[in-house]
């Protein structure tokens, strides 16, 4: 029972980190898409697919992520790794920095909390 406690625990530490840096994340991408004065008629086709994916889909599933964990981690890690394969279909080579790796960590945890919940469900049965 106390393990079952302490597990409970370190999922609602995790959850709560995960929710806090998709705030974070949001805030940057929002800045990221808003505060350059983005004008998406620039963009060329491949571009706007790029956007889509990141930083648009990222948000997308970092606000799902808060209801629906699973989806919502998905759905940002998914559309980062996309983002990530285009970039180097078009560039020849992946983007670079570990900047872009920072908005992935909310949608890791938040796969992260999921398995770990389904574990301790699985268990308590």
């Amino acid at each position: 029972m106390q393990t079952q406690t302490n597990t409970l625990a370190i999922v609602t530490v995790i959850r709560w980190t995960a929710r806090v840096l998709s705030i974070l994340s949001i805030a940057g991408l929002g800045l990221f898409m808003f505060g350059e004065k983005l004008d998406l008629f620039r963009f060329q086709p491949f571009e706007l697919l790029e956007f889509l994916f990141f930083p648009v889909g990222m948000v997308i599933g970092l606000l799902i992520a808060w209801r629906f964990e699973a989806l919502g981690g998905g759905i940002s890690l998914g559309s980062f790794v996309l983002f990530y394969l285009l970039n180097y279909a078009k560039a020849g080579s992946f983007p670079r920095g570990w900047a872009f790796f920072g908005f992935a960590i909310p949608g890791i945890l938040f796969l992260l909390i999921w398995l770990q919940s389904k574990a301790t469900k699985r268990s308590a049965a």
